[in-house]
């Protein structure tokens, strides 16, 4: 009561067609049966014929791309009728170029705030000397005027 059937399933391809799965299958090594709904997608968008002509007329080491290829432009057309994995493509192509814009606009900002930084630390460190007129801390660099600079002083006794 053995079958070979038991020894070898049969490829998602054949049980979908309901055809015994010889060893010379071609669907065999790309469609196996722990992925019936990647062959039902390919059979149902581009056919069996075609398939296996297709994969007939490739190169060996080509077939696994070209039916990973088939699987996911399938499952594209199945979604999007229309544009398939081409409507995909041109959302994450919006995407890049939203995105581009956006750390574009970010850069221009880090370096308007880098100069301004730059700028107003060379304002605090040349005017950082004491009230009694001593440098203080040359490499402290405060993110405020110095109270006690000459400048601040004069400012005071004006008022």
């Amino acid at each position: 009561m053995a079958s070979s059937s038991y020894s070898n399933p049969p490829c998602a391809a054949c049980k979908f067609l309901r055809r015994k799965c010889l060893p010379s299958c071609s669907f065999a090594p790309y469609f196996p049966p722990e992925e019936p709904t990647k062959f039902a997608n390919v059979h149902k968008i581009f056919g069996a014929s075609n398939v296996s002509k297709l994969l007939n007329e490739i190169p060996p080491h080509q077939r696994e791309d070209a039916v990973n290829s088939l699987a996911y432009e399938a499952e594209a057309r199945l979604k999007d009728p229309v544009y398939g994995c081409v409507g995909a493509i041109s959302v994450l192509q919006r995407q890049v170029l939203h995105l581009q814009k956006e750390l574009d606009a970010t850069n221009a900002d880090l370096m308007l705030y880098a100069n301004n930084d730059a700028a107003h630390s060379y304002q605090v460190t040349s005017n950082s000397t004491l009230y009694n007129g001593e440098e203080s801390n040359p490499g402290l660099i405060l993110p405020y005027a110095s109270p006690w600079n000459n400048s601040s002083s004069n400012d005071s006794k004006s008022m």
